[in-house]
């Protein structure tokens, strides 16, 4: 079978690799989409833990093509979403009822084979059943996930006013969901019209648009709509030049939420005294776990949107294409690899 695999960060090739053959309690399969995203990138760069050589591809939609030996919970052709996660579960973190900090994390398509390849095997309790949805709609499954445990961590209060900088597809499924979720208004903030204007088909009730280079200059545009600052402000962007002005926009009392994710070696400066003059708070939020049950449910009740999400569609062996059009194509909303 066909994969795309790098052996160091920045060097990856479309290659014939062993077709693997699912264990006890897996399933192989045979991938139909696998979803890109702003991790990808990092991972291309070495970032995120990654360990190579690797296939990435974490976002997996696929049908069963093989059954391990004791799986009677799927039967071969039956199309699902893969929950990438593998948690030990005997950890300290895990025995305390943490398993985002498993000491022993393995994710598919970061630290383990992913879906940029014709197959993967996945563990079998992994695997939800997906027929019912398209498959734009259904590889947008674990990002939604992923902001479903968002939301559990900034624990929202009702009559929120929040204000989101990013509008990719993580940024859209999260402003989405505020909204869904209590928020009185949600505004977003984003350099790209036709993402804007994706939020606000879905319900956004303010769009700004700002310069991702220089995002200060909108400043005064929302300080004016929000004079006393907004409850919760969240970058979804990972940009050092968009999270240097998020604490100025809390008002006394409320939430930075860091959603984004930078570079790992990127520092912002941070005044300790503003914190504890002003009490903030800041939280941050990585990955999920067991969020895919209620993602699917949120995607079937049409409750968070995916029309117009994935813009881009390569072959695999146009990889490389996927990868730059996520990085750099400002018409890109979300790329996605069709085996």
């Amino acid at each position: 079978m066909r994969a795309v695999v790098y052996d160091a960060p920045g060097a990856f090739s479309v290659r014939e690799v062993p077709v693997p053959e699912p264990g006890p309690g897996e399933v192989r399969l045979a991938v139909e989409m696998a979803g890109m995203c702003g991790t990808d990138v990092h991972i291309d760069a070495g970032g995120f833990f990654s360990r190579y050589p690797l296939t990435p591809g974490h976002e997996i939609v696929g049908r069963v093509d093989a059954l391990g030996d004791g799986v009677t919970s799927l039967a071969r052709g039956e199309p699902v979403v893969a929950d990438n996660t593998v948690l030990c579960g005997h950890c300290a973190p895990c025995r305390r009822g943490e398993p985002l900090f498993c000491a022993n994390f393995y994710s598919l398509g970061v630290n383990g084979p992913g879906g940029f390849a014709d197959c993967v095997v996945v563990r079998a309790e992994k695997c939800f059943a997906a027929g019912d949805l398209d498959l734009g709609t259904a590889v947008m499954a674990e990002p939604t996930a992923c902001v479903v445990h968002g939301l559990d961590v900034l624990d929202l209060r009702p009559g929120a006013d929040v204000l989101v900088f990013g509008a990719g597809p993580t940024g859209l499924v999260l402003a989405q969901l505020l909204a869904h979720g209590g928020a009185a208004r949600v505004t977003v903030a984003a350099p790209t019209a036709r993402k804007l204007d994706l939020a606000r088909s879905y319900g956004t009730d303010v769009t700004v648009e700002i310069d991702r280079s220089d995002p200060a200059r909108a400043l005064p545009v929302l300080r004016a709509a929000a004079p006393d600052g907004y409850d919760v402000v969240v970058d979804a962007t990972g940009a050092a030049s968009v999270v240097e002005i998020c604490l100025g926009l809390v008002r006394d009392g409320g939430t930075f939420f860091v959603y984004g994710m930078a570079d790992e070696q990127l520092s912002v400066p941070l005044h300790p005294y503003e914190v504890f003059r002003r009490e903030l708070t800041i939280k941050g939020s990585f990955a999920q776990t067991h969020c895919f049950e209620r993602s699917l449910a949120l995607l079937r009740s049409g409750r968070v949107r995916t029309d117009g999400l994935v813009t881009h569609e390569f072959a695999l062996g146009d990889y490389g294409l996927a990868l730059e059009a996520t990085r750099s194509d400002r018409s890109c909303v979300k790329a996605a690899v069709v085996p």
